[in-house]
This record gives C-alpha cells, structure tokens and sequence, in this order.
C-alpha cells in the first residue's frame, strides 16, 4: 500500500480548506539606528493542504525560518495574515509541533524525560497516558532501548530523533521543521529523511520543512516553495510528482533528476523584480 493510501480519510469538505495559510504577508525587522528596516518576507501568500509535506527552500536570509516562526506564533506579521484552521496565529498553539535545527535536550533529563518535557511544561505534571505515549514515540523512531539514558550518550542522530519524538508527544496536527537535520553528517541526514518518511506515513501532519537541500525537498515534499533572495518571494511552488512510497530508488529517478537541475536553475538565477 502507497504512503497516500495509508493517510486518514478526510472528512468531507475539509480537503478543499488550507490547514495553513500565508496571505500576503510581509515581515520587516528593525535595522541598525539611522538604517532602513531589513525586509525579510515581501508579499508572501501561500495555502497548505491538510497532511500535506511543503518544503521551502531558498538562500540564506530569503526569510525560510521565518515563515515557520510566523506559524509557530512567535512572531506576528509586519503585514498580511497567518491563519491555522481559519483563525488568525496570535500566540503560541498547542496543535503545532516544532523540530529546531539542535535538538536542544535538556541534559538533567534522561530521554524519557525529554520526550515527556512538553507535557511537563504544559501541565505541571506527566501522566502515565504521557509515559506510555512517549515510550510508544521512542519505539516509533527506533530508540525504545535507550529511554533512560542522557542525551549525551546519543549520537546526533538519536538525538534528533528525540527531538521529534518530542515534538510529537502532544499530538500535534501541524509539524513545523527547520532544518532538522543540518547538523549531521550526509549518511546520517539521509537515514533521518528517510526515518521522517516512515513516521510521517505512519503518523501523518501537515508538515512545513525547511531546508538548503534540493535533494532533500524532492525525497520528502509533496510541494517545494522556491523562494528568492531577500527579500523573500515565492518564485516558483513546484509539484514534486515522484511516486510514494519513496525509495532508495527514487534517488535515480529521471524527473528527481530533472526536477534538481531545474530547482538549481531557479536559485542561481535573477531575483524575481519587485
């Protein structure tokens, strides 16, 4: 069975109602005194579909990660509007999930006690429903052994693996990811992409990953968003079309091929004109 086989079944009418949208929002940060602002994101519209996967890839300083921090609530929009489920991002959600670039464990807890630190936070307290959730996380991402050792004792994969694993404690329906797997070295980035490809087929969110790596938009992506240096416009959103479940095999695919050369093409090229 494919990967879209194996989603939930939408209920009628939500298919057609974005679970994010960006409508012409434009983000300026305050420069230097006596310097402009810097303009970060610049009329910026964009619609993400319920479990859909949309990387956005773009030069450093396009505005990537902020786009994400808009998502999040921690950051309001100089202009325009960020709605989750038609409401408008004031504030922090508890139906949103964050993946960092670090995983940032906390390292007086051992990794359990990481994966459950949401819940802490959120309640005062862990329940045994949050334990047995969290052990359940742990088993899903191939660490269920290593639940009560410290953070330190994991390599940099397994502690990004902790790190969506605590992501996911609380069940969010939206996974927002910044560039997760940077950090790591390639033969690792490419194990963890294809371990976010199994969770996602077996536990499925709408997704917003960013990232610098063609290669890694077109294995994950239903969607990649082409952004243009500063400031941030969508140059080009681009249908990935590759067959799912994704492989080993759809490294060698033709249009992977095609599609990198293209993408390539498209961020070496003149910035779209204002």
């Amino acid at each position: 069975m494919s990967e879209g086989a194996r989603r939930p079944v939408v209920p009628p009418g939500s298919a057609s109602r974005p679970v994010v949208r960006f409508e012409r929002v434009s983000q300026r940060f305050a420069g230097a005194p006596g310097t402009p602002p810097v303009v970060a994101l610049d009329d910026l519209s964009l619609d993400l579909a319920r479990h859909e996967f949309v990387a956005v890839l773009g030069p450093s300083g396009c505005g990537k990660s902020t786009l994400l921090r808009l998502v999040a609530g921690l950051l309001a929009p100089s202009a325009g509007r960020v709605e989750v489920h038609a409401m408008p991002v004031v504030e922090p959600r508890d139906d949103t999930g964050i993946v960092f670039q670090r995983p940032t464990l906390l390292p007086w807890h051992d990794v359990l006690g990481n994966v459950t630190f949401p819940a802490r936070h959120k309640t005062g307290g862990v329940t045994p429903a949050h334990t047995a959730r969290a052990l359940e996380l742990l088993a899903l991402v191939g660490l269920s052994d290593f639940a009560h050792r410290r953070p330190d004792e994991l390599s940099g994969g397994m502690q990004q693996r902790v790190g969506i694993a605590r992501a996911l404690l609380l069940d969010p329906d939206i996974l927002l990811m910044d560039e997760p797997f940077s950090a790591l070295d390639a033969l690792t980035r490419d194990e963890m992409s294809f371990e976010l490809l199994r969770i996602w087929t077996e536990r499925p969110k709408t997704v917003l990953f960013i990232t610098h790596s063609i290669a890694e938009a077109l294995l994950l992506a239903d969607r990649i968003v082409v952004m243009t240096p500063r400031p941030g416009r969508i140059r080009e959103i681009i249908e990935v079309g590759l067959p799912r479940p994704r492989t080993m095999d759809t490294l060698a695919h033709p249009r992977f091929h095609e599609l990198s050369a293209h993408i390539r093409g498209q961020l070496f090229s003149r910035p779209v004109p204002a």
